[in-house]
C-alpha cells in the first residue's frame, strides 16, 4: 500500500518502538562500544528512551515538532557521553524542521532529516568517514532525497534510506577512528563497527518497521 503522509500518532509509535528496540539491543551495543569506547552506549541509549517513555504521555496532544524537540530535551538531560548531546540535537533539531505539523509528507520527512543530521554534524564537527553516526545518517538522507525527487512514496523511500543507513553502518568496521574516544586506540579501532552509527540504524529501522505495522 502507498503510504503519502506519517501522522503524529505514528511518530510517537516509532518513538515508543525506537525504545523498545533500545533496551532489547542494549547489550549489543554496549559490547561493540566496549571495544572502542567506554562500554556504555547501549545503557546509556536505553535509560535515554526510557526518560523518553516518561515523557510522551505529556506531549501527545501536541504537534509533531513538539513531540520531537521533548524527546530531544528528554535524551540530553539523561543520556550520558557524547550521545546525549548528538541524539538530543538530533531530534531537537528534527522538531524544529517539522513545528506545527500533526503529519508529515515525504518531503517533510527529508526536511527532518535533513535538519536533523546537520545538527549532529554541527555538534559533532564529524564528517563522512570519521566513523561515526554520521557514516550512517548522511547516506541515508540522500538516499531518502534522492527517492523522494524520484517519486518515491514514504514506505518505499524509508527502505532505500533504512538500506542507505545499514551499508553506511557496515561500511564504519574497516574505519580508522577519527572522534571521540575511539580516535584515541588509532589503528586499534580498524576492524570494529561503530556503536552509534549502529543505534542511527536502528532508529531508521523503528520508523520503517513501524510504518510497514500500521501501512
Amino acid at each position: 500500500m502507498t503510504v503519502t503522509t506519517i501522522p503524529k500518532d505514528q511518530i510517537v509509535r516509532w518513538l515508543r518502538r525506537t525504545a523498545q528496540v533500545l533496551e532489547e539491543n542494549r547489550d549489543y551495543l554496549t559490547q561493540l562500544d566496549a571495544a572502542i569506547g567506554d562500554a556504555d552506549h547501549g545503557i546509556n541509549m536505553d535509560r535515554g528512551f526510557k526518560r523518553v517513555l516518561s515523557q510522551l504521555p505529556t506531549v501527545e496532544d501536541k504537534d509533531i515538532g513538539s513531540v520531537l524537540k521533548t524527546t530531544g530535551m528528554a535524551l540530553l538531560a539523561s543520556v550520558g557521553g557524547a550521545g546525549g548531546p548528538l541524539y538530543g540535537t538530533f531530534f531537537m533539531r528534527a522538531g524544529m524542521a517539522v513545528g506545527g505539523k500533526q503529519e508529515l509528507t515525504a518531503q517533510d520527512l527529508v526536511t527532518l532529516l535533513q535538519g536533523a543530521v546537520d545538527g549532529v554534524i554541527q555538534r559533532g564537527k564529524a564528517q563522512p568517514g570519521d566513523k561515526t553516526m554520521v557514516d550512517a545518517l548522511l547516506p541515508a538522507l540522500e538516499a531518502l532525497r534522492e527517492a523522494v525527487e524520484a517519486g518515491d512514496d514514504i514506505r518505499t523511500a524509508l527502505e532505500k534510506a533504512v538500506a542507505a543507513a545499514e551499508k553506511g553502518m557496515k561500511d564504519t568496521i574497516p574505519m580508522l577512528a577519527k572522534k571521540g574516544r575511539a580516535s584515541y586506540l588509532g589503528e586499534r579501532s580498524i576492524g570494529h563497527q561503530d556503536p552509534g552509527a549502529t543505534s542511527s540504524y536502528l532508529i531508521l529501522k523503528a520508523l520503517l518497521d513501524t510504518i510497514n505495522e500500521t501501512a
